[in-house]
């Protein structure tokens, strides 16, 4: 009970409840986590700072993928997708609901701007969600399910970062796998995800939610009818581009910058607009990118305090030879190392090395060893304060002060989609053996 890794997570989830700035509650509780493990307040803050630098790379991917959403505001394509996918619907609020998480699920394919299209797609529609009398915790789970689906399952755009990841920290623990392999299993977590989403929109929040009306502040360009043009056009093949940039070079940045360049080429945004466009990526995606590195900081912390090597050999020494445990008990781990950290990309590399044989002491074939790893990893990024994946719901809902970080959407995404997740990859790995 007193593993520095599992106090540190807990003081982080109940910070954030109290609603303490989800920054600080990570700065309060890797110093909470690093004192229990014998380090000193100078050595937690120098191991924080120098593992910030482990999300740098992700940092400026989130900012350079903001100016490229702005951009893409600018031209008006996200604004006339909104009014068109609102007038298409019309009252069947379930369809719009849906189309939200259909379109959150090409941000990261598709259109590789991830929870950048959020601030752009999200306040326009929110009259119509009041109007409609929406539950914005279901827009949150349908946004949370469109961020995170797509990496765990598609083998394309961040999910084949997240699939790489996957198969270099499996083969650097000593388990050689493909990502024929990952790809054939990760659907599974993939289905588990699409019940959650089912049961918030069918059964949870399926009654009608009043919210006070209050004018929301967007760009002039969101709120003026636009039809299509040569100019949008020419946007969607930058986005295109971005995204074929990024597959052929495994590179957001890269595809961001490529896609600002054919839309500048294109005229649909002036040379000395650049400036204004990265400022407006910095003020959209800033702060998350700012608590991304703060949760790697914090995470490195965690690495360091040899809590997470504590956690699995407690769990290895208390289920013994039962897989049931195991498994379960795999998960949960897991669930508690995400949750904290905010990140399943940065999970993989602190669990792997310790599963991989975990998992083979237990008698897990290897396709067992791909979706134990790739759940755990992937459980907590919904539900946690610092994860991009409720991160970016919670800034585009509650642009009118009407939606709470931890209440409409943390709580929702984590009881939707960890408990399915927790059952069905139980179950699965039992089954796959």
């Amino acid at each position: 009970m007193l593993n520095p890794v599992l106090i540190s997570v807990v003081t982080v989830i109940i910070l954030s409840l109290l609603r303490l700035n989800v920054l600080l509650s990570l700065i309060i509780g890797g110093l909470v986590g690093g004192l229990l493990a014998g380090m000193s307040v100078e050595g937690v803050m120098t191991i924080l700072v120098e593992g910030m630098g482990g999300n740098a790379a992700t940092a400026l991917d989130y900012i350079l993928l903001g100016a490229l959403a702005a951009a893409i505001s600018q031209s008006g394509v996200a604004t006339l997708l909104a009014h068109h996918l609102a007038k298409k619907i019309g009252q069947h609020t379930t369809w719009l609901i849906l189309g939200i998480a259909l379109f959150s699920m090409l941000s990261q394919n598709v259109i590789p701007v991830h929870i950048a299209f959020i601030p752009i797609l999200i306040p326009p529609l929110l009259p119509v969600f009041n109007m409609l009398k929406i539950d914005r915790r279901a827009i949150a789970s349908a946004l949370t399910f469109g961020l995170q689906t797509p990496y765990i399952s598609i083998p394309i755009g961040f999910g084949l970062i997240f699939h790489n990841i996957i198969k270099e920290e499996l083969t650097a623990s000593g388990l050689s796998v493909t990502n024929s392999q990952i790809a054939g299993v990760m659907w599974i977590p993939g289905v588990a995800m699409l019940i959650g989403l089912l049961i918030a929109i069918f059964i949870s929040y399926k009654k009608s939610r009043i919210y006070e009306y209050s004018e929301v502040s967007v760009n002039k360009e969101q709120s003026e009818d636009v039809t299509w043009s040569r100019r949008h056009l020419i946007v969607l093949i930058g986005a295109m581009s971005a995204l074929i940039i990024q597959i052929l070079y495994s590179s957001l940045a890269l595809g961001a910058i490529i896609g600002l360049g054919i839309m500048l080429l294109g005229q649909t945004f002036r040379f000395d607009q650049l400036d204004h466009l990265l400022n407006n990526g910095i003020t959209s995606m800033g702060y998350i990118a700012f608590v991304m590195l703060v949760a790697a900081g914090y995470g490195n912390i965690m690495r360091e305090t040899g809590g997470v090597e504590q956690l699995v050999q407690s769990l290895s020494s208390l289920v013994g030879d039962n897989q049931l445990l195991g498994a379960f008990g795999m998960l949960v781990v897991g669930l508690f190392i995400t949750i904290g950290i905010g990140t399943s990309f940065g999970t993989i590399p602190i669990i792997a090395t310790i599963y991989v044989p975990l998992a083979q002491q237990l008698g897990f074939t290897p396709t067992a060893t791909i979706l134990l790893v790739g759940v755990a990893a992937a459980l907590g990024d919904a539900g946690s304060p610092a994860s991009d994946s409720t991160l970016g719901p919670t800034a585009g809902l509650n642009i009118d002060g009407q939606h709470d970080h931890i209440r409409d959407t943390c709580l929702p995404t984590f009881l939707h989609y960890n408990i399915p997740l927790i059952l069905i990859g139980t179950l699965a790995a039992l089954l796959i053996g």
